[in-house]
């Protein structure tokens, strides 16, 4: 499959606040749905760094945002109907000196399908902590 990394357009903030939305809904299944909301997207993005993965056929499959100040993945989410077809791969593989440099993340303890996803591209656990979601664990990737 064939994907497109580019910055995100005008016309694609909805489409990223849906995917951005849903996907939590689906996911955080512990966390009352109520306290997801559209708007989230653009407040929690504010001042980072988006990367928007667009399918061959042009459609929006996901994002990625990247504090880059911290070298700090805040985000990377993909719908569900391109999960597991290499969207979130292509996402990482476009980072700035991607393999070879250091980046981190957290991810929620019960989330284990992303831990599983940031294992096996070569993250590791470096630590771990407390969010209102639930527990996290902070993973680096070391470059290679």
């Amino acid at each position: 499959m064939t994907w497109t990394i580019r910055p995100p357009r005008a016309e694609d903030q909805e489409i990223l606040a849906e995917i951005y939305l849903s996907v939590r809904r689906e996911t955080f299944v512990w966390v009352d749905p109520g306290k997801f909301h559209r708007e989230d997207f653009a407040a929690h993005t504010n001042g980072e760094t988006v990367f928007v993965c667009a399918h061959e056929n042009g459609r929006v499959a996901g994002f990625l945002s990247l504090w880059p100040a911290d070298d700090f993945i805040h985000m990377l989410y993909i719908s569900p109907e391109f999960q597991g077809q290499g969207a979130g791969r292509a996402l990482l593989q476009a980072l700035p000196e991607w393999p070879q440099h250091r980046y981190r993340l957290k991810c929620l303890v019960k989330n284990r399908r992303a831990k599983a996803f940031y294992l096996s591209h070569g993250f590791h656990v470096t630590g771990n902590g407390a969010s209102p979601e639930g527990d996290y664990e902070e993973l680096s990737f070391f470059p290679v």
